[in-house]
């Protein structure tokens, strides 16, 4: 007598958009004041581009971590419209 073939394997829940998968993600940053969170970044940059950004930030009377959070705010804001 012929074996069943074993059934099909379940699917696995559906893969979760980005958008979706966001505040999961953020979700062990450190909250801060307000509805913020505190993340902390390592970039490498050519010196000649932390140069340029930080002629800006002082340009702007600001420091250069404020700088880059206003410059990635800006970013997202940009990309929604």
């Amino acid at each position: 007598m012929p074996r069943k073939p074993p059934p099909p394997p379940n699917k696995g829940p559906r893969k979760s958009l980005p958008d979706e998968l966001a505040p999961d993600a953020i979700s062990h940053e450190k909250a801060v004041a307000g509805d913020r969170v505190e993340m902390v970044f390592r970039v490498r940059l050519p010196k000649s581009v932390a140069e340029a950004l930080t002629a800006w930030a002082v340009r702007e009377e600001t420091n250069l971590v404020a700088l880059v959070a206003e410059i990635l705010e800006a970013a997202v804001m940009k990309s929604k419209v």
